[in-house]
């Protein structure tokens, strides 16, 4: 059904345009996006493009920008800074910013569409216009995913419109998983994998496709291959252990998430990838080292972090309390600034505080952080439903 350029041929291509624009060497993946920008805004296009596909979003909307100050009237570096502001995995989405974007390129639908030359671009801009257009957000995933599915039937050559429509799968369930749904986004992404095994977007997509315990075997093969595909986007490196961790393989778990979290580790702080660190960490039994690692990060808080920040110090705690064992550890009397913080990573501290106090037979300190954990489930936005 694919074809495309030798993958040497399309790697050799990519490398010589970012070396042409001057761009510090990367390595990202590779594709093949053809479009009608000039040469040098066509490199931070790509780079744009390929930081995309690895949602290392703000890197991604700066190349998008470079290449909008090369060409001005480039439409699809505002096709991708616009598509830039929807995460389907994670259902955010900031339209505002989006249509903002689009209005830099031009006033209305139809003068943005006279800026793309050529059908397959007005095709993107098209779907970009349905993904920021009326309706409720559920309405406007459903329009722009069939949209990118008519435009992958139309250029069957194109793996990035492939990919996006796979990405828009993932999108349509609203944050959750939909099995049915996710694997249909598997099967179209993995095969662009099979074709362009370099496509840091195709393994991306089967690894979030197949991110469970049942279906992670599925993913494995993507997984093993992104960290190698794009080694300079830190997601890259992170994401290949959601199938690590769904089946069991915690040295493998740990070792990608040192490489994620950046080589300067005593300047570690609480975060996404410090946190599956930790995890892993524990599952290993290296409970000395998880402590020294749930020190590390908590002395780099600081006074002003924000609170996704201190919400996984918080579930670091739990998680450290929990699998240790270790009742009396003296963490347990940290205290954590809880403006801010949802109620989920709340109500998973006084679980853990509160369990630990039973554990040390603390009758006052377990009562105490039950009631915590009600009032926590009573916002809790499953209550909502």
């Amino acid at each position: 059904m694919f074809h495309s350029l030798p993958r040497q041929l399309a790697a050799s291509a990519l490398a010589l345009s970012l070396y042409g624009a001057g761009l510090p060497a990367q390595t990202l993946g590779t594709i093949d996006f053809p479009t009608s920008g000039r040469a040098d805004a066509q490199a931070q296009f790509l780079r744009g493009v390929l930081y995309m596909h690895s949602f290392e979003y703000q890197s991604a909307a700066t190349a998008f920008r470079e290449a909008q100050k090369l060409e001005p009237g480039f439409a699809m570096a505002y096709w991708g800074e616009a598509l830039n502001y929807t995460h389907p995995v994670w259902n955010e989405q900031d339209s505002v910013a989006a249509r903002a974007t689009l209005q830099r390129l031009a006033a209305t639908p139809a003068a943005r569409r006279a800026k793309a030359p050529t059908a397959r671009e007005r095709g993107y801009l098209e779907a970009v216009e349905l993904l920021y257009g009326e309706g409720s957000k559920p309405r406007r995933d459903t329009l722009y995913s069939r949209a990118m599915e008519r435009l992958s039937h139309d250029h069957p050559n194109d793996h990035d419109a492939r990919t996006l429509y796979a990405l828009s799968l993932l999108g349509l369930s609203q944050g959750t998983r939909d099995i049915p749904t996710y694997i249909r986004a598997g099967a179209v992404a993995d095969e662009v994998f099979r074709v362009n095994p370099n496509h840091p977007g195709a393994a991306h997509y089967v690894i979030h496709a197949f991110d469970d315990p049942i279906h992670a075997p599925l993913g494995l093969r993507a997984a093993r291959a992104y960290s190698k595909i794009a080694p300079d986007a830190a997601h890259a490196q992170h994401m290949t252990t959601h199938i690590f961790v769904a089946l069991g393989m915690w040295d493998d778990v740990v070792s990608q998430n040192v490489i994620a979290a950046g080589h300067n580790h005593g300047a570690w702080g609480p975060g996404h990838y410090t946190a599956w660190l930790g995890y892993g960490m524990l599952q290993q039994g290296r409970l000395a080292e998880s402590r020294k690692h749930l020190e590390t990060v908590r002395g780099n808080l600081g006074t002003t972090s924000r609170a996704p920040t201190r919400a996984y110090l918080m579930s670091m705690r739990a998680h450290y309390l929990i699998n240790s064992e270790r009742w009396d550890d003296p963490s347990r009397s940290w205290t954590v600034d809880a403006s801010g913080v949802g109620p989920a990573p709340q109500a998973m501290d006084a679980f853990a505080l509160g369990y630990a106090a039973v554990k040390r037979g603390d009758r006052s300190e377990a009562a105490r952080r039950l009631v915590e954990l009600v009032e926590r489930g009573k916002r809790s936005p499953e209550n909502d439903r």
